[in-house]
């Protein structure tokens, strides 16, 4: 044995979270650095650098941040000085780090932004975890969110001289936990209202079609998350509905669109609605200022009277359920 070898430490297991990431402040400039690196991602935008580059440097940075820096002001937390994402992510790490007490270290981590994916693999190394879970907090898998969450890990691992053995989490969508715990939510938030939706909408985060025809699996296993949910509350397809938010951009992206199917409820005389987010394991602009606000003017100003929106499961007690449960059944054999 050579006494000179440096100490390194390991024998410990981590779990890396893994979110899409937030600006680290609602202005120009911490969107603008935000969505560089977000619409810069070749897993994102598939359009070649060469046509896309100037046009995402060009109109689309100098006018989309203050849009952005718009929205995302309106849901900051500004006592403490962050945004709704940033909150949930650390809650669900420091919750889960104590489901798991000794058995593993618990580290959190956004695709883009603070803190970063290094910062958080780079962390549980230096804690001595020679085998890691990278948990990406998408239930449904895409290219443009999960894929590219595992793509920015082995990026950083091809990097360091001595690998930890790294698992990484599928789309967990038929995990029973996930769909029982998201039905419970739903039955739960809606329990507490002096009123009853006449329906109740799915509205999940959409993909461009072509991504779905060159075979991204992600649209189906959003019907299917609708279709287990409507089991789990007995529900029809006319009393739960599925669509699709978040498009931007002339192309044609997976629909139903969320925005024209409760404008066209409300015109046609629907008045009590209720909306939830499944894709999203935390809120974040896209449920707490786009559907929570934007959606919710749509309806009554198109003739609705009763707006719900049915939060994520963050870092509940149900959510880190889900959480501890997917984690511990890709982690057998090491635990």
């Amino acid at each position: 044995m050579n006494d000179q070898h440096p100490s390194v430490k390991s024998g410990k297991l981590g779990i890396l979270l893994l979110s899409l990431g937030t600006p680290d402040a609602p202005t120009y400039g911490a969107v603008r650095r935000y969505l560089a690196e977000f619409l810069s991602d070749p897993r994102v935008i598939e359009t070649p650098k060469p046509i896309w580059l100037p046009i995402l440097y060009g109109p689309i940075l100098t006018f989309r941040p203050a849009k952005s820096a718009k929205a995302y002001a309106k849901i900051w937390d500004y006592e403490r000085g962050e945004s709704p994402l940033r909150t949930h992510s650390r809650d669900q790490a420091e919750k889960l780090q104590q489901m798991f007490g000794d058995a593993a270290q618990v580290e959190w981590a956004f695709r883009y932004g603070q803190p970063s994916t290094r910062h958080g693999l780079e962390a549980l190394r230096a804690k001595g975890c020679d085998r890691i879970l990278a948990f990406a907090l998408y239930p449904q898998y895409s290219a443009t969110t999960t894929a590219t969450a595992y793509d920015k890990v082995f990026e950083i691992l091809g990097e360091m001289r001595w690998q930890p053995a790294v698992r990484t989490v599928p789309a967990y969508v038929d995990h029973p936990a996930f769909a029982a715990e998201l039905a419970g939510s739903v039955s739960a938030s809606l329990a507490a209202l002096d009123w009853q939706p006449e329906k109740i909408l799915a509205s999940y985060h959409s993909i461009p079609k072509s991504y779905w025809d060159k075979g991204d699996p992600y649209p189906c296993q959003c019907f299917k998350t609708s279709r287990l949910l409507r089991e789990h509350l007995s529900k029809s397809e006319d009393e739960l509905l599925t669509s699709f938010q978040s498009r931007v951009g002339p192309t044609e992206w997976v629909s139903p669109y969320t925005d024209k199917t409760v404008e066209k409820l409300a015109k046609d005389g629907l008045k009590r609605l209720a909306v939830l987010a499944p894709a999203f394991s935390s809120d974040c602009l896209e449920t707490l200022e786009e559907i929570n606000m934007e959606l919710r003017e749509t309806f009554l100003e198109n003739g609705g009277t009763h707006f719900h929106y049915i939060p994520c499961l963050n870092a509940t007690e149900g959510g880190m359920r889900v959480i501890d449960a997917v984690a511990r059944n890709e982690m057998q054999g090491w635990l």
